[in-house]
């Protein structure tokens, strides 16, 4: 497994971002959490980390100089760096520590997942690196043509000369290419295994002109002349002692090493089709690319699933979920049309409601982890059931808590009343938990739960608010504006205001005043 480290001093973006990562690549990362750069350091020095997500401002140590720290260590992790927009200039002191990539707050899933992606690349590839050494003649071949899929620049470096040194003249006959995955696995491609592409190789003893290798992303490929081979390779792993069972998706036929990304790109986008052809071991791109039938993603239909959790219909939302999810309509569908439907589930639903509940549901949503991306099933029913059985256990999950509601409701709607009325004073939240003899910890995500939005956003929105009041109906000085609406100093209520707004505070005023006579 990967070791991943995510340093940060707020636990809801730890757990956060472990939920969303768990749920695209399940069971692949060892985690380890920590609040503050210092006691990363202490992780480190027991254990070294293959990957480190790290914000920037945190108490004790924070990331600057964590990374700072680091140069002086023997191993150092892959290291990402977190924060706000507005903290481009830590960015680039960041760059000068060989920092790999920058994630602004609040994280996109697709950003985050590219960046983890083109991480777990770089570090297979340094580790398949290292296992080539010393090589006969066939694997220095399998390097060539692993070279040219993991290196846009390579094609210069792969001349003619080389490749019949490297016994690939055929390549410019005709080939085909095919990816190779194991069920059980889901459809994804599974980690380097030396074992598994040593029992491909023995099946495949007696055929000629055809090369085993890697993708450079932990997947086994294999480039044939005669496009027969596979279906003869599924044949005899069939009949073989092996317990798994093998999945081959294979391109069309091209020509030259130049078609290889082409050809490579074609396989991964077949093998994604082994959900809904689950009968089939040879998946073939030719009969893919066939099905050319499109549909109208259901969103409305996800936005009123969305609306009845929690509400004890349970067979609403069953009957709503099998027409999002229609069997007939997915089965002769581009895979793309179950794609989205998947990240809309993700993104609507799930992630929703994590947003709300924080932790609360935090263990349940890590049990039904491999929901996130339809790759980790080998058959459609398989994420049909896990899906339907993840949407029962939420419902039942929000229904507990609205049950509780009433006396948080109640609380919370007194609290905002004082935030209302003292939104200048010295607010935290260990002072306004302190006056309504409230948990902390419990406070801040009730807070979050009924408000939407955390204290800290809600008391900042709600004193810019009370400030634009001022600017358009007053003719108080902004220095004066800031002091009454209770931000600690004027410089930090300008360059909030200009953030938030995207204009300076005269400016809105003089904006505003002027709307005001034009429209009188």
């Amino acid at each position: 497994m990967i070791n991943l480290l995510i340093v940060d001093d707020e636990k809801n973006i730890r757990r956060g971002l472990q939920s969303v990562i768990e749920r695209q690549f399940p069971n692949l990362f060892n985690y380890r959490f920590a609040e503050n750069g210092q006691e990363a350091l202490e992780l480190l020095s027991q254990e070294p980390a293959d990957i480190m997500f790290t914000d920037i401002r945190m108490p004790i140590m924070d990331g600057i100089e964590l990374l700072e720290q680091l140069q002086d260590h023997p191993v150092k992790p892959e290291v990402v760096l977190l924060s706000g927009y507005n903290d481009f200039v830590y960015a680039q002191k960041g760059i000068r520590c060989a920092v790999k990539d920058y994630l602004v707050k609040p994280v996109m899933r697709e950003e985050l997942f590219s960046v983890l992606e083109r991480l777990m690349r770089d570090i297979r590839m340094r580790e398949e690196r290292v296992d080539k050494a010393g090589e006969d003649a066939v694997l220095v071949a399998a390097e060539l043509v692993t070279l040219h899929l993991t290196q846009k620049d390579a094609g210069d470096a792969i001349t003619q000369n080389k490749l019949k040194q490297a016994g690939l003249s055929w390549l410019d006959t005709g080939y085909t290419l095919g990816l190779l995955t194991r069920r059980g696995r889901g459809s994804q491609t599974s980690s380097t295994d030396a074992v598994f592409r040593n029992q491909i190789a023995e099946l495949l003893q007696g055929h000629m002109d055809w090369i085993l290798t890697r993708d450079g992303k932990g997947g086994t490929i294999i480039i044939a002349r005669d496009p027969v081979m596979f279906y003869q390779l599924a044949e005899r792993w069939r009949l073989s002692v092996y317990e798994s069972q093998l999945r081959i998706a294979i391109s069309e036929s091209v020509q030259g090493i130049e078609q290889i990304r082409w050809a490579y790109s074609q396989t991964k986008q077949t093998l994604k089709y082994g959900i809904v052809l689950p009968e089939l071991d040879v998946l073939d791109y030719t009969s893919i690319s066939e099905r050319n039938e499109r549909h109208v993603v259901p969103v409305e239909l996800i936005g009123r699933l969305s609306n009845l959790m929690g509400m004890g219909r349970g067979n609403e939302m069953k009957q709503l979920l099998n027409q999002i999810l229609d069997v007939r309509i997915i089965s002769c569908c581009e895979i793309g049309y179950l794609e989205r439907i998947s990240q809309l589930l993700n993104e609507e639903l799930f992630d929703k409601v994590f947003h709300i509940y924080g932790n609360r549901v935090l263990d349940l949503l890590s049990h039904y982890a491999s929901v996130g991306h339809i790759g980790n099933f080998d058959r459609f029913e398989h994420y049909y059931a896990f899906v339907e059985q993840l949407l029962d256990n939420l419902d039942r999950f929000i229904q507990d808590r609205r049950e509780q509601a009433p006396t948080e409701q109640n609380t919370m709607q007194k609290v905002v009343a004082y935030l209302q009325t003292h939104y200048a004073d010295n607010l935290n939240m260990a002072v306004v938990s302190n006056h309504f003899s409230l948990n902390y910890s419990y406070f801040s995500q009730a807070f979050q739960e009924y408000y939407g939005e955390s204290f800290s956003n809600y008391v900042r929105r709600l004193r810019l608010d009370k400030a634009k009041e001022l600017l358009v109906h007053s003719d108080l000085k902004v220095y004066e504006i800031s002091d009454q609406v209770g931000f600690e100093n004027v410089k930090h209520f300008t360059r909030i205001f200009k953030d938030t707004e995207g204009i300076t505070a005269l400016e809105y005023r003089s904006q505003r005043r002027l709307f005001e006579i034009q429209v009188i």
